[in-house]
């Protein structure tokens, strides 16, 4: 006897529970956990700009009758999102898109922390834009950023002072058109973290990053932004940062003095 193949597929689907989340014996599972499956679609729901950023979600009861899901598995998901800094639990009000403006969040990818105290007691750097002007993707910039080369990108350059003393030295790679009307004008003018600006401004939000790192000597020009003399290593940081959807949206190389300051990541 045949049966035939789209009944049987539509009457397994409609048999399907919407929360099932233990495969059949002896049959390893094809499907992430439903709390990852969760955790997908509330990044879909930020990288859509349905919840802007500093903005609160709705709450774990609405999200689990949204996806008819139990509140735990919710609950779980935006666990994950926090520990990620997509997103901000604040007691007794809710929980908020993250923005790079949070105290928290504006210092996410620095890994440079002063010798004395922390980044907190040494106050916000100062920030000096050298220079922003458009310019043409290198072959190098081009497959960091996954554009041509020679696709329009912004070039910036600025130093960041801690405590008046030049300590970081970044030329900074952005795809052009997502930024269109970003100038020097315009940077020196933003008041805050230039990732804050990004998103405020730009609708772009740098989730990750990827980081390599690597000891070297400054040239002239380097040595003198930095105040420093020819023959002072410097720790040379090449970072991608990432949009949603793993979308790299800017490259930097940073240069940073370490006679005051060290390099510390946490693993674990």
């Amino acid at each position: 006897m045949s049966i035939d193949k789209t009944s049987r597929s539509a009457a397994a689907r409609s048999a399907a529970p919407a929360e099932a989340t233990t495969p059949p014996l002896g049959r390893t599972p094809a499907f992430s956990p439903l709390y990852q499956q969760i955790k997908s679609l509330i990044s879909q729901s930020l990288q859509a700009g349905e919840w802007k950023s500093g903005s609160a979600i709705p709450s774990e009861t609405e999200l689990a009758g949204r996806y008819k899901v139990s509140q735990g598995t919710v609950r779980k998901a935006i666990d994950e999102l926090a520990t990620e800094n997509l997103l901000i639990r604040r007691q007794g009000k809710g929980t908020f898109v993250a923005t790079h403006a949070e105290q928290q969040v504006q210092y996410r990818f620095l890994r440079l922390f002063p010798e004395q105290g922390d980044l907190d007691s040494q106050g916000p750097a100062q920030r000096q834009i050298v220079d922003c002007h458009k310019a043409r993707a290198s072959a190098q910039v081009a497959r960091k950023l996954q554009l041509r080369t020679g696709d329009a990108v912004l070039q910036i350059q600025r130093v960041l002072s801690f405590a008046d003393i030049p300590t970081i030295l970044e030329n900074i790679w952005l795809p052009a058109a997502p930024f269109k009307g970003l100038d020097i004008e315009r940077l020196r003018a933003y008041p805050g973290p230039m990732y804050a600006l990004f998103e405020s401004e730009f609708g772009m939000r740098m989730v990750r990053a990827q980081e390599e790192i690597r000891a070297v000597l400054g040239d002239n020009e380097q040595c003198k932004l930095l105040q420093t003399g020819p023959y002072v290593p410097l720790l040379s940081v090449e970072r991608v940062a990432y949009t949603y959807n793993d979308m790299p949206m800017e490259l930097r190389h940073a240069l940073y003095r370490t006679d005051r300051h060290h390099y510390r990541n946490e693993l674990g």
